[in-house]
């Protein structure tokens, strides 16, 4: 068949449609609610849209003319329509080609590594160099899927784009005050830190205890093995799971957190492993090296504002052996969620969700080359930066 050309909205709704049959093929097909919130989902989307009925019931039956999308009506109960697409059939895709297409469709261009992290659950590609060869295979049929974009200043590698239509083009983000979280001066931050963690750390140790999604056991096992026999530093250790990982993968890690008590249960739990309570803006070096191996920030500067960034990443780096990384986890987004109850308990804080370009930025400035980037997305609320960095 001649390739489609979908306007934005039709995108939208075919790139739910294929994701939402693989993810949660017990509601699939689709009610016409489950797919406009499919389409308005704040997470793994981009741009974020807020499509009323109207929209998707016209994309729906402008794909359905088309022969791209079916309605069909549920066999019991009350006579619901329910949508699906039919787009893998038109196009004779391969589970490859289906899981590579349905991202380009959801968030618009993107590198090999966005795609490998971002298609995990849909098809589990072997590595960078599996997802490069499905683009290729992609781009090089009768009629091309995707296209292989010219690299951008900056930009380390080459973005790919699919062939269904033009990109959407994305809204201006609003402005958002991330220094809020200063409004009362970084004592007063800091004692709303010290305070919230100590009241949540045992059902944080429940809840959180331990490091058990894929791509954050391979990462972590990643900076185990390029720290290398030197000893790593896990700053914001919690109730201690990372550095307990970090210890099996072959690691020689201390834990430090803010919280005395958080510090109290990672020693309870894991009472052969190194533990200190400390500010990982004041990270000294260990006693007996001339630095660390690694300095892994994981989730430890959601707290802090942008104003903030680049003194204690060059706090870190600067602790680093001359060989040594420096790999960071961190929510991004552009938003400041404020929190008065986490995991049971009343708390009073605020998470700061950091621009990813902009903490590379700020990585890079202080003389290292960001080795490795990754931007994970899944059923969290927010998507994940992964970052390693160490000196050329």
């Amino acid at each position: 068949m001649t390739l489609p050309i979908l306007t934005a909205e039709e995108q939208r709704v075919l790139g739910c449609l294929l994701e939402k049959e693989i993810t949660v093929p017990e509601s699939y097909p689709l009610t016409l609610n489950a797919l406009r919130t499919a389409c308005n989902q704040k997470s793994s989307r981009e741009p974020v849209v807020e499509y009323d009925e109207r929209t998707i019931q016209d994309a729906v039956r402008s794909l359905k003319d088309r022969g791209l999308a079916r309605v069909t009506w549920m066999d019991y109960g009350k006579r619901t329509l329910k949508y699906a697409q039919s787009l893998v059939e038109e196009l004779e895709l391969e589970d490859d080609e289906r899981a590579v297409l349905t991202v380009l469709l959801l968030r618009g261009e993107q590198a090999p590594g966005e795609l490998k992290t971002r298609t995990d659950r849909l098809h589990r590609f072997d590595d960078r160099a599996d997802v490069e060869a499905t683009l290729q295979k992609m781009a090089g049929r009768a009629e091309p899927l995707v296209v292989q974009l010219e690299r951008k200043t900056g930009q380390q590698d080459n973005r790919w784009q699919h062939l269904l239509g033009d990109a959407p083009v994305a809204a201006a983000l609003p402005a958002v005050d991330k220094e809020q979280v200063l409004a009362d001066g970084v004592a007063a931050r800091d004692q709303k830190i010290i305070a919230s963690y100590n009241s949540v750390a045992g059902a944080y140790a429940e809840t959180f205890g331990v490091v058990d999604r894929p791509f954050e056991q391979w990462f972590l096992t990643r900076v185990a093995e390029l720290a290398g026999p030197h000893r790593t530093a896990d700053v914001g250790c919690g109730p201690g799971g990372p550095t307990a990982f970090l210890a099996e993968a072959g690691a020689d890690p201390v834990g430090f957190d803010i919280s005395p008590e958080m510090i109290e249960v990672a020693r309870s739990r894991f009472p052969e492993l190194e533990f200190e309570v400390a500010d990982l803006r004041r990270l000294l070096r260990p006693n007996n090296a001339a630095g660390w191996g690694a300095v892994v920030a994981n989730h430890s500067l959601v707290h802090f504002a942008p104003s903030e960034l680049p003194g204690i990443i060059r706090g870190l780096v600067d602790t680093l052996l001359p060989d040594g990384i420096l790999a960071i986890i961190l929510q991004v987004g552009n938003e400041v969620l404020d929190r008065t109850e986490f995991l049971g308990e009343e708390i009073d804080l605020s998470w700061v969700r950091h621009d990813p370009a902009d903490v590379r930025r700020i990585v890079e400035s202080t003389g290292l080359t960001a080795v490795e980037t990754y931007i994970a997305s899944d059923d969290r609320p927010a998507d994940r930066l992964y970052l390693i960095a160490g000196r050329p």
